[in-house]
């Protein structure tokens, strides 16, 4: 991969083992979805095995490659696929998936299974909003990434030899090259965590500002919401984001955003990626959870509490991205907002801490449904149900 040429070639083989039968590998190409589709990314795939026999595969719709290989998988029988893949990446572009010219942001942008045990294939549209409608299982990724001399790399995992990564039980990973700052720290959360953030040449401030942050966030959300399970974080800033962008183990930033985004998106390391959820038919669930965690750290529970939701929002905290994505304007009130407002009306703010310290407990690496939210705020809010209920969670 080399930054300014806007192509970046990728190979990957993935192993599944899935727990129901099935007649398909379905490969969600993200890249290809209206939004990132229009900004000038495309993901296309040009060669596809499975257990080593060639198969020709078919695009259900741009973002849903189906390969299916001419017998029946059973329950339980591990199979192997291997994928070449090339990515244009759009320029400049407030997004996942960018070209800054010195640095290159890669995130959702190789094809994913969407698989969920116990449920199959999802098959969930792509969103047309700035955010993240993917749903993946826990894996363990081994990656490599070939970048010029002279470019650093951070990525989802640890580092262990020059240019591979190994992340162990994670559901996705993402990469971020550029001519990088880098300062690192150890965290205590409470596992040794190895923090490292590196901040693009020329955006005039020094990784110490990220890194603080993110250590301090890191060891309090371990100790209010459960251990962070990874020894290593890392965070890239480059130009052009004007928030933050989650993955689990890595956090894309943009230049000035320190304070509540670097929190908010801290967050989401308990909330999306040890607890995943489906991101397209129940948003709510990670976003509220990292709201609310951003809320506490920052102070501004009182702000959450008070800021007024839309009519068009009010009592639809449960909707899926489908309706969010003719009501732009309401998403934000609508999922973040209102999803700490639900929160807040469980009780104590310091007992909702500890109800979603059981939550990730019980279904940490797991893609959690909001039957799952809502049994775990029983544990500790005994009536939970019916004070969730007005907002629009449906269990």
């Amino acid at each position: 991969m080399r930054p300014g040429t806007a192509i970046v070639e990728g190979s990957q083989q993935v192993e599944l083992t899935p727990d129901m039968p099935t007649d398909r590998l379905v490969f969600r190409l993200w890249p290809n979805g209206p939004r990132q589709r229009a900004e000038g990314a495309r993901l296309d795939v040009s060669r596809v095995e499975i257990d080593g026999r060639e198969v020709r595969p078919t695009l259900d719709d741009p973002t849903a490659l189906v390969a299916r290989p001419g017998s029946a998988i059973r329950a339980g029988q591990r199979v192997r696929a291997t994928l070449r893949w090339s990515l244009r990446l759009p320029r400049g572009v407030r997004d996942r998936i960018s070209d800054e010219g010195e640095s290159v942001r890669l995130g959702s942008f190789f094809p994913i299974l969407e698989w969920q045990p116990g449920v199959g294939w999802l098959g969930d549209p792509p969103t047309t909003q700035f955010a993240e409608a993917s749903t993946a299982p826990t894996a363990d990724f081994d990656l490599s990434v070939a970048a010029p001399d002279g470019f650093g790399v951070l990525a989802s995992g640890v580092e262990d030899r020059p240019g591979h990564w190994t992340a162990t039980a994670m559901r996705d990973v993402a990469v971020a090259v550029g001519r990088f700052t880098v300062a690192s720290a150890m965290a205590r959360a409470p596992e040794p965590v190895r923090v490292t953030v590196g901040v693009q040449r020329g955006l005039g401030e020094p990784p110490s500002t990220y890194l603080d942050k993110a250590v301090a966030v890191l060891e309090d959300f371990g100790r209010r919401f459960g251990p962070y399970p990874w020894p290593a974080f890392t965070v890239s800033v480059t130009p052009t984001l004007r928030s933050g962008i989650e993955y689990p183990g890595h956090v894309m930033q943009g230049p000035g955003t320190s304070g509540r985004s670097l929190t908010h998106e801290v967050g989401h390391q308990w909330f999306y990626a040890l607890v995943g959820n489906n991101q397209a038919r129940d948003p709510w669930i990670d976003e509220g959870g990292a709201s609310w965690a951003e809320a506490r750290w920052e102070g501004a529970l009182a702000r959450f509490r008070s800021r007024p939701v839309p009519p068009e929002a009010r009592r639809r905290l449960g909707e899926p991205m489908t309706y969010w994505d003719a009501r732009s304007s309401a998403y934000y009130p609508g999922v973040y907002v209102q999803g700490v407002q639900a929160m807040a009306a469980l009780g104590d703010p310091a007992l909702v801490d500890c109800a979603l310290r059981v939550f990730v407990a019980q279904n940490a690496h797991r893609i959690a449904t909001p039957a799952d939210f809502v049994a775990a705020m029983r544990a500790v809010f005994p009536d939970a149900a019916a004070a969730l209920a007005p907002f629009g969670i449906r269990a």
